[in-house]
């Protein structure tokens, strides 16, 4: 089963949609989709390493553009859809600690959690939420998403035959490593204050 989805990983990174997908895919995860890029960057820097460098410059946009959408989320719509994830998570006696914190700490606390396992949607909504400076948050998500995906495109460029073998491999490892992340992301972000 394993060895059928990595093929059609490597399948999809090859094809023409791949761009659009990866696109899709970094756009979605940075406002609403569970699911890091990643798991597409990697495989199709792989497939064609001359185009890594690409694909992160991709990656970067559309999940910076995801990031706006999220902050657009938690900004205009904190009466309903901010609420709502303020009490799923449980934030709402942590609201003004929050506030204070991002008031002191919010560049270093997009920084840092932009190249973590915690979702980054979490980070981008929670920016909206705090109303923390539109522009300097742009420029943030920039920085942090594009120091991710450009280290990953790197890695693959760099070390693209070895990892190719691994992932081939231990494809099924690669896939449990990245929900694991996804969940302990999810987990800190809910311990995070």
């Amino acid at each position: 089963m394993f060895k059928r989805l990595y093929d059609w990983t490597i399948a999809l990174a090859r094809s023409p949609r791949a761009t659009w997908a990866l696109a899709l895919v970094a756009f979605a995860e940075s406002s609403f989709f569970p699911i890091p890029p990643d798991a597409l960057l990697a495989p199709m820097a792989l497939a064609r390493p001359k185009r890594a460098f690409f694909y992160a410059g991709v990656c970067t946009a559309a999940s910076v553009l995801g990031g706006v959408l999220g902050y657009a989320i938690g900004h205009l719509l904190y009466d309903t859809v901010g609420l709502w994830l303020i009490e799923l998570y449980r934030y709402g006696q942590k609201v003004e600690a929050m506030q204070a914190f991002y008031a002191e700490w919010g560049w270093a606390f997009i920084l840092v959690k932009g190249v973590s396992p915690i979702p980054f949607k979490l980070i981008t909504i929670v920016s909206g939420l705090m109303h923390y400076d539109f522009l300097l948050f742009v420029l943030l998500c920039t920085i942090t998403r594009g120091a991710r995906f450009f280290l990953v495109a790197g890695a693959m460029n760099l070390w693209g035959d070895r990892l190719r073998g691994l992932l081939e491999r231990y494809f099924a490892a690669f896939l449990a490593i990245i929900l694991v992340s996804v969940v302990v992301g999810f987990w800190l972000a809910f311990h995070m204050f």
